[in-house]
């Protein structure tokens, strides 16, 4: 089965030309090189990924990186200098501006870090916004956008104005203006980073959330590692725009490609990625006492490791006993990870 979306050798200098782009990407210098000699700067160099329907898929990598710059050319907010961006095998970076419009209308949304709501009108008609401009007459529109509202919490916010609003609503209402034309794809850039930890976390389960009720194929692009972690079905990290790595958290964390990534993902807990059941045990015997879902992340059943010296017996999500987990065990996973 062909990719959903597909980036293909996708690279962005600026600074010039396309022809002059593309021939400074051929001397294969390095990316303070180029600068050095000709003031252009790399954005994005060679990046080709598959993303499936879907899927999750973070892009994640410090400032400068690229990350930002390879999301906007998913949509053509910035063009490529060279490359191919393929949505179910049409050829986006080939389109005419008439076509562009209509994807981006029809099947492309995305969320920015600063909301970019209208000031001058109310909530609902920010979320209803896109549908009018497709043609949707105002009372549907205006049913689909309450509704939207509904499922990132803040219906009763309706009739407000944006500056009526905190950060963390303001941004559900970008959510949920993207999601309600019932984009093909969504693309986030760094639309979480701007706001509290505790509403970040929030809006990271509102996603997580709807995307439960519809699937999306969802481009998320992000500095935060626990964050990227914890949404994500599949990472790739960046760094001098280029990819260092693509795989799932726990692919990347337990192999990672090289010391770069290997560093970036240092400080990271493994009790908040590992399960219960991914360093759980076989028994013939089940311990006694009320099983762990192996579900259950390594850091939510540390109190009841340790309230007791016993094993936790592990239940999938029929309650059958998979295995136990041991105090030293856990311990051991919670210091080095699943294969401690």
């Amino acid at each position: 089965m062909s990719a959903h979306l597909e980036l293909i050798q996708l690279s962005k200098v600026f600074g010039a030309g396309p022809k002059a782009g593309r021939k400074a990407l051929q001397q294969g210098h390095s990316k303070s090189e180029l600068l050095a000699s000709s003031g252009y700067v790399i954005g994005v160099r060679d990046v080709s990924l598959r993303i499936e329907p879907g899927e999750l898929f973070v892009v994640m990598g410090l400032s400068g990186s690229g990350k930002s710059t390879l999301v906007r050319m998913i949509n053509r907010l910035i063009e490529p200098t060279t490359g191919r961006v393929m949505l179910d095998g049409v050829d986006v970076t080939a389109m005419s501006t008439r076509e562009l419009v209509a994807l981006r209308r029809d099947k492309m949304s995305m969320v920015f870090q600063s909301f970019a709501l209208l000031p001058h009108l109310t909530v609902i008609d920010n979320v209803a916004f896109g549908l009018r401009v497709s043609g949707v007459d105002k009372k549907e529109a205006r049913r689909r956008a309450l509704e939207a509202l509904q499922l990132v919490g803040i219906p009763e916010v309706a009739d407000h104005r944006p500056n009526q609003l905190s950060g963390g609503m303001q941004q559900r209402a970008g959510l949920a203006r993207a999601w309600v034309t019932e984009p093909e794809i969504l693309l986030m850039d760094e639309a979480f980073s701007a706001l509290d930890p505790l509403i970040r976390t929030e809006m990271q389960d509102a996603l997580l959330d709807l995307q439960r009720t519809a699937q999306r194929t969802i481009v998320f692009i992000s500095h935060d590692l626990a964050e990227a972690v914890r949404i994500a079905d599949r990472i790739a990290v960046m760094a001098e725009g280029e990819i260092c790595q693509v795989g799932t958290p726990a692919e990347i964390i337990d192999n990672p490609a090289d010391e770069y990534v290997r560093a970036f993902f240092r400080d990271f807990q493994p009790g908040r990625l590992y399960t219960a059941g991914d360093i759980a045990r076989p028994v013939d015997t089940p311990p006694v006492g009320e099983p762990v879902s192996a579900s259950s992340l390594l850091e939510d059943i540390l109190p009841r490791a340790a309230a007791s010296e016993a094993p936790l017996p592990v239940a999938d999500d029929d309650g059958n006993i998979i295995g136990s987990i041991e105090r030293t065990r856990l311990l051991q996973a919670l210091a080095k990870g699943r294969d401690a």
